[in-house]
């Protein structure tokens, strides 16, 4: 078992007899799309401690979508609950890159994207390419490709 699922397997069952129901009840969430990914395809498989980051990470981006969509019907105690386990949930990730880190490794990307002869915005993929694995679980997709975007654009 990976380092990483059995901290999350441990936390819950500390979690469980310290009654804490929510932070049971979103760390059995996470084990359970841990083991449905773990379950699909062909054949089973144990996750890596790299393959259960991206899927906290994914839980985690749905927590922060659905509070933004429970703000937007105006179901408040809903979306602060959301919050919460996203909260429970970042604890897990590693520590997210500030704006200034973000930009500075998307702007060697695009300096070595146009040293290979890329250019312009037509260059967006091959610099999301090079930017990709040095910020990996450290900034969501969606705020590296703005970035890209901008400084592409500039």
């Amino acid at each position: 078992m990976t380092t990483l699922k059995s901290a999350l397997q441990d936390d819950l069952t500390a979690a469980i007899k310290a009654r804490d129901e929510l932070r049971s009840a979103t760390l059995r969430m996470t084990l359970t799309a841990i083991t449905k990914e773990e379950v699909s395809g062909t054949s089973a498989r144990e996750l890596s401690d790299d393959e259960v980051l991206k899927v906290i990470t994914r839980e985690a981006k749905k927590r922060r979508e659905a509070a933004e969509a429970f703000d937007e019907g105006g179901r408040s105690e809903q979306a602060k609950r959301e919050r919460a386990e996203g909260e429970i949930l970042a604890a897990y990730l590693p520590q997210q890159l500030s704006d200034e880190e973000l930009d500075a490794i998307v702007g060697e990307a695009v300096e070595e994207a146009r040293a290979n002869g890329a250019e312009g915005p037509k260059a967006m993929g091959a610099v999301m390419k090079l930017a990709g694995p040095k910020v990996a679980g450290r900034a969501e997709g969606g705020r590296v490709a703005a970035a890209v975007k901008k400084r592409l654009t500039s």
